[in-house]
């Protein structure tokens, strides 16, 4: 019904009355920028300073500018605990009674930390600037001091008037005032808004469209609006428009909102609503919930256990120094400091010291280590083309840098089914009308496809198998496949854009575009509707029905009507949707129920998509006592939905049935291959549908989910059959042996005869689970159930918006680009265009980010240990005195240049087998779902192993240099000699241990661990070399000792004995598990592919179709705007109707 200046006063009223109940307090006036700075409009921002509440249009999504990015970046920095650890150092390396350090050992690492994280936080800042700026900077027409003049987006204000042309962005949230288009129609994209590709219609009020065409009428148009404050619900608004004494509800269907792209529309006005920060994209684009692994809770969790070991340590080496000082070092007069200290005074002195000395126990370079090392994951997933779809040209996309070891661990995939499985391409393949059909067995298929010469707008590309049912209705005889066909033709919400000559329909679904294109090709052929008629040509003649009422199609309903006037007088329902909600409101005269549940069942052998078609005849007074409640209905402001179901089902009953369509959505290739082959991996998965039990069943025998070897469960009601109390939590639901799948709905996650717990259990007993009839908000709730209480890492894939919640609850969230728009793809962790690429996603990429990461942590801590704890096992012979076994600038650079780059390389390229054989052999891909790989284990082995190295590097030079003589006669036994022969045994010994632990060499890895030992060489001759400490002296002090030393053959072999020793055990122990004790990959690698048995085929199984597409346009269609004005008669034939969903069908 048309809202306009003809609505009544008690109509208004009411609306105002509603508008009062909600939060409206948002004023606007048309072209009145004063207005909008009145001392009412102004609000408190700090102490007495207060500004407007109307935003500029400016937008800002950077986080700093050049005042407050070092201190704000800093802040950020320093609110992650190890960074504030190391500060805490630094400020006590500064106080001289507890320093062992010089300060810049802690300063420089700190700082080239700090340095790398800020300068990654400026470049993706500073990209943001460029954005906004650029955003900020567009052009387009204000109505200003009479007159349209070009202005930049930035200087925008609410109230102002805006001219849009085609392709244009909208730059603020606006009521659409008028346009080109006949009754201000106006076609928007909405892609950077919801991520949907195909076109919105928007439409402006007929007063402002009857009245503000020329621009003096814009000039002189002075509205004031009243609405709804800035919010970020995306499918609300409400308001009023007061002008010329008259009053004027606004609705969502009149704004246009900024993000949104003008299409087909040669010119639009707009008032400006919303600007800025208060439009509604601005108020969605809030952060999303951060993720983290496994692995990151893990690795702190064990920073944190070598925060605990390093306090404990000190604790002792102090509490060793307090006893130490009782009984030797007091009573040595050559140790006397000067200082009258007592013994536990110094103690607690040396507990901060050994706190010092023992700090790079914690590494502070692993985080940033392991976010580059992240980063070149992600690289590679964007990089590789075996997951490029040429077809659309896109490829795989991670769009996140924090989750790639994750894709290593997952042991759920909870997966949507139209669109994500198949393609969601829908082809109108089978149909029953009034009973009558053949049986798929018995239609001939030697018969050439129909040819459509005879129908002048048919789509050549549309293959049809049966000749005699278009025989039929060429005849004019079968009144029966004639109400079918025009039904199809009729009861729909596609629009029709008339395109260089040409008619393109713009569907809500591929369902919708697949039966309005398949009566075309019957001869019925749709070709324009106008708010309240709709034209068709029917078998060559066009006529023009009268649009009495449009009943759109929600997620509730399953259907759509649609109450037509013909034109011989006669008013009648024609209805459209999923079996089971039409078959509860048929008439008990209705025939062909019976046969028709035949074809149904037939239909569910070919995974086909079912709808049941239905009429009624409906008398002009019957009509007229509905149309008053219906207008009733229309008018509702609170609930008005649940209002016109009410009145809906009220209309919608005593159907007569037509007969059913038969819609084939096909499998995307690869999809039982990928399934079959994860399930072999040890992966459970987990459909999650909208759709009806039967399709979903039919579809997961299809797609190799279910198998033939496999004990199905139904369950279609609340599960009373499954209530039983279990003795323990631990006692199985299925005893029996075999595999188990569950196919159960929706009302199973909200019946109250069975705990949640007890569907879990239930459910994770079973190798397939398929759930039916399932809202969005309960895909999310089942895959929280298993998070929750699985304890399980979940991935989540989907293609369209019913999937964003679920997509986003998941641990990993997966998008596929389909044919349901962007809206999974923009909520998403990883998106790519096939439901196969999932498959190398996981066992390729995620299997070997989660190996790399793992050795990379494994032997991070590991040459940590080896390198601190060579301070703790000298600390026994200076008296616990927080003496330093390393010169300090070996300490500085050890983790920044040293031992780096190996173990970094290995991070990121490693790999145990090749992308072909971890595909090959999935259940490779076990270790990481049990996570053995990185664990308490694994850190107390790297720990261990850690202590022997450092006890092996300390005590065998220790050993080495006792009574020692040099070929030079000089004993070559002095602290510094000792400092430089154990830095050099521990270079050679994690050097040599990483070239072990590399699975995968190449030339940069051989680069890299040559060159880390050439660059110690290379630092450590500069930094003891004479002309260093003559510019610096006090900062350099081991002047010749590398020199001295390492000219001695004995202390060469020294290190020699020392690195052999160190790493014999570690040879040994890998010897052994190789050969005794083989890992999984081990074995599965030795395996031979053993043929499958032979399978006999199953029973066949029914399925029907789940009414599945989005909501329609009725809403725009029916609101009293005319879409397009009715066209004149046609003398010809000659528009060229296109329609992409194509393909061949049949009929029974």
């Amino acid at each position: 019904m048309r809202k306009t200046c003809d609505i009544s006063d008690q109509y208004c009223d009411d609306i105002i009355c509603r508008l009062h109940l909600i939060d409206v307090n948002w004023k606007v006036k048309a072209n009145d920028r004063p207005y909008h700075q009145q001392p009412q409009f102004k609000k408190k921002v700090f102490l007495c300073i207060k500004k407007s509440r109307y935003s500029g249009n400016a937008i800002k999504t950077y986080k700093y500018n050049v005042l407050t990015f070092i201190p704000l970046n800093l802040y950020e920095q320093f609110k992650r605990a190890a960074n504030l650890y190391f500060l805490a150092l630094l400020i006590l390396q500064i106080i001289p009674q507890i320093t062992t350090l010089p300060w810049y050992t802690t300063l420089i690492p700190l700082v080239v930390v700090l340095g790398i994280t800020a300068i990654k936080d400026l470049v993706d800042d500073l990209a943001r600037h460029r954005m906004d700026k650029e955003i900020n900077n567009r052009k387009c027409e204000v109505l200003l001091n009479g007159s349209f003049q070009d202005s930049r987006w930035r200087q925008i204000q609410v109230g102002d008037v805006v001219r849009l042309k085609k392709n244009d962005f909208i730059p603020a949230d606006l009521l659409l005032l008028s346009s080109s288009n006949p009754n201000s129609l106006c076609y928007v994209e909405t892609a950077e808004l919801d991520g949907e590709t195909n076109l919105k219609f928007k439409m402006g009020l007929r007063v402002t469209d009857e009245m503000l065409q020329e621009e003096r009428q814009l000039a002189d148009f002075d509205a004031l609006i009243d609405c709804e404050e800035p919010n970020n619900r995306l499918d609300k608004f409400l308001g009023m428009m007061q002008w010329n004494g008259e009053r004027y509800p606004l609705e969502l269907d009149n704004m246009l909102l900024r993000g949104c792209k003008v299409r087909n529309t040669d010119v639009c006005h707009g008032l400006v609503i919303f600007a800025g920060g208060d439009t509604k994209i601005m108020k969605n684009s809030g952060k999303t919930r951060f993720k983290r692994t496994k692995i990151d809770e893990l690795m702190n969790y064990m920073v944190y256990t070598i925060f605990a070991v390093l306090i404990l340590v000190a604790a002792g080496l102090g509490i060793g120094h307090t006893f130490w000082y009782e009984q030797i070092g007091s009573k040595a007069w050559y140790l006397y400091d000067g200082l009258n200290y007592n013994a536990t005074y110094r103690g607690f002195l040396s507990f901060w010291g050994y706190i010092i000395v023992l700090n790079t126990m914690v590494p502070i370079s692993l985080y940033v280590s392991v976010e580059v090392i992240r980063l070149g994951q992600s690289k590679f997933i964007n990089w590789d083309l075996q997951m490029y779809f040429a077809e659309k040209d896109t490829p795989a996309k991670a769009r996140t840098t924090t989750l790639n070891e994750q894709l290593g661990q997952i042991q759920y995939i909870f997966s949507d089914k139209t669109g994500t499985l198949t393609q969601n391409i829908m082809e109108f393949k089978k149909c029953t009308i009034a009973g009558q059909g053949k049986s798929p067995e018995n239609v001939c298929c030697c018969f050439q496809p129909v040819d459509w010469s005879w129908n002048q707008y048919a789509d050549q590309k549309f293959q049809f198998m049966d000749h005699l049912l278009v025989a039929n209705v060429k005849s004019k005889k079968d009144k029966d496949a004639m109400e079918f066909f025009k039904l199809l033709s009729l009861c729909h919400t596609v629009m029709v854009d008339n395109k260089d000559g040409d008619l393109v329909y713009q569907a809500a679904s591929p369902d919708e575009g697949a039966l309005v294109t398949a009566a075309r090709n019957f001869g019925f052929v749709f070709l324009s509707r106008t708010q309240d008629t709709i034209t068709i040509m029917e078998m060559g003649q066009e006529k023009t029905y009268e649009m009495l009422a449009l009943l759109d199609f929600n997620s509730d309903r399953k259907r759509m009507s649609i109450i037509l006037k013909f034109p011989d007088g006669r008013i009648r329902l024609y209805c459209k949707g999923a079996d089971t909600v039409i078959y509860e409101r048929l008439s008990t005269n209705t025939q062909h129920q019976q046969t028709t549940q035949e074809a149904l069942d037939i239909f569910a052998n070919d995974t086909l998509r079912t709808l049941c078609l239905c009429y009624k005849d409906i008398s002009a007074n019957e009509y007229e006592a509905w149309s008053r409640k219906h207008k009733e209905a229309q008018l509702v402001m609170g609930d008005r939905e649940a209002a016109l179901d009410s009145v809906y089902e009220e209309v919608e009953k005593d159907l007569m049935l037509i007969g059913a369509t038969a819609i084939e959505d096909k499998l995307q290739d690869g999809v039982p291959e990928t399934i079959a082959t994860l399930a072999k991996a040890d992966i459970k998965i987990w459909v999650l549908t909208g759709d009806k039990k039967e399709t979903a069943e039919n579809i997961g025998y299809s797609c190799s989910l279910l198998t033939d070897d496999m004990t199905v469960h139904y369950g279609e009601d609340p599960p009373t059959n499954f209530r039983r109390a279990r003795q323990t939590p631990e006692e199985p639901f299925f005893t029996e042996t075999g595999k188990n799948a569950l196919i159960i709905t929706g009302g199973w996650l909200v019946s109250p005869f069975f705990t949640l717990i007890d569907f879990v259990d239930m459910a994770c007993e079973c190798e397939a689970v398929i759930c039916c009839r399932v809202t969005p908000k309960q895909k999310a709730n089942v895959v929280s159930l298993v998070k929750k209480y699985k304890k399980a890492v979940t991935l989540s894939i989907g293609d369209g918006a019913n999937d964003v919640n679920m997509i986003k609850t998941a641990d990993i969230g997966v998008g596929i680009s389909g044919q349901e728009g962007m809206q999974a793809v923009m909520s998403s962790d990883y998106a790519f265009a096939q439901f196969r690429y999932l498959e190398r996603l996981l066992l390729v990429h995620g299997r070997w980010s989660y190996i790399r990461m793992c050795k990379f942590l494994r032997f991070f801590f590991f040459k940590n240990f080896s390198f601190t704890l060579v301070h703790f096992w000298y600390s026994f012979f200076n008296g616990y005195s927080s003496q330093t076994a390393y010169e300090d600038w070996f300490i500085t650079l050890y983790n920044l240049a040293y031992s780096s780059l190996p173990v970094l390389l290995v991070g990121l390229l490693d790999q145990d087998v090749n992308d072909r054989l971890s595909l090959k052999f999935p259940k490779l891909y076990i270790p990481g779902q049990q996570g053995l790989l990185f664990n308490y284990k694994n850190f107390f082995i790297s720990l261990f192993h850690g202590i022997f190295v450092s006890l092996i590097i300390f005590f065998i030079p220790y050993g080495a240099f006792l009574q020692t003589m040099g070929q030079d006669g000089e004993a070559p036994s002095d602290y510094q000699s000792f400092a430089v022969v154990t830095a050099s045994s521990l270079i050679f010994t994690v050097s040599l241990q990483i070239s072990l632990d590399t699975s995968y060499w190449t030339f940069v890895n051989c680069f890299a661990v040559l060159g880390s030992i050439a660059i110690y060489f290379g630092f450590m001759f500069d930094i003891h070399s004479a002309g260093i400490h003559v510019i610096f002296p006090s900062v350099f002090t081991f002047t010749g000792a590398a020199s001295n030393a390492l000219r001695q053959p004995y202390l060469w072999l020294t290190i020699l004995l020392t690195v052999g020793i160190s790493l014999l055990p570690v040879i040994c122990i890998q010897f052994l598990y190789k050969t005794i004790w083989p890992s999984v990959g081990d074995k599965e690698k030795k395996k031979k592919k053993e043929p499958e048995p032979f399978q006999r085929g199953r029973r066949s199984r029914r399925s029907a179709y789940a009414f599945s597409h989005s909501q329609g346009y009725a809403g725009l269609i029916s609101s009293g705007q005319s879409i397009r004005r009715r066209p004149a008669a046609r003398s010809g034939a000659n528009a060229n109707i296109r329609e992409i969903p194509l393909g061949g069908a049949e009929n029974i």
